[in-house]
Order: structure tokens, then sequence, then C-alpha cells
């Protein structure tokens, strides 16, 4: 995993901040796999409730987590337990790492 100790409680925070804390948060993509270079930090959220404007939930903590990491690009994507899952979603669940 190619994120420092500081981001990763900083993302935990802010998720917990907006979730609660039952909230799981998964690192997938390039920043889950130590052999590759660079890339934004992508993230699956799966919250203990389902969501009534999850895409709004999406693009918020997205900007939360872009201001606070100092202008890092954050993608974020959350799990809703109602809706059947998308191959994005099965790829994170599959090789994502819990934080």
């Amino acid at each position: 995993m190619r994120l420092d100790d500081k981001t990763r409680e900083i993302i935990k925070s802010e998720v917990a901040s907006q979730f609660g804390v039952k909230a799981i948060v998964r690192l997938f993509g390039s920043r889950a796999d130590d052999t590759q270079l660079g890339g934004d930090i992508d993230l699956l959220i799966e919250p203990s409730e389902p969501l009534a404007h999850r895409i709004q939930e999406e693009c918020r903590l997205s900007a939360r987590l872009y201001i606070k990491l100092g202008g890092r690009k954050v993608d974020v994507l959350i799990k809703d337990p109602l809706k059947s899952l998308q191959p994005i979603h099965e790829q994170a669940l599959r090789n994502g790492i819990v934080l």
C-alpha cells in the first residue's frame, strides 16, 4: 500500500466524520499496489446504512479529502447495499485493502 500513516488517518477520520465509525474504507487501484508508481487515491466506502444522495456524498467526501490532503486527487465510490454491484465495485472489493 502506497499511503503514509498520516494520509491513512486523515482518510479514516473524514470517512468516520461523514458516514460514522462503522463505515468501511477500502483503498484500491494503483495506490494499493506497491509495484506501481503515481496515481490518484481510489477509495470504496461501505457505509453501514443506505444513503439517500449517494453521488452528492461521493463528491462531498472527495472534495473534503482533496482539501485535507493538499490537493491530491481522490476518487470516491460508495457501495450502496440496496443496489447490485457494478464491475468497479467488485474489483475494489476483491483487490482493495481495508484502511
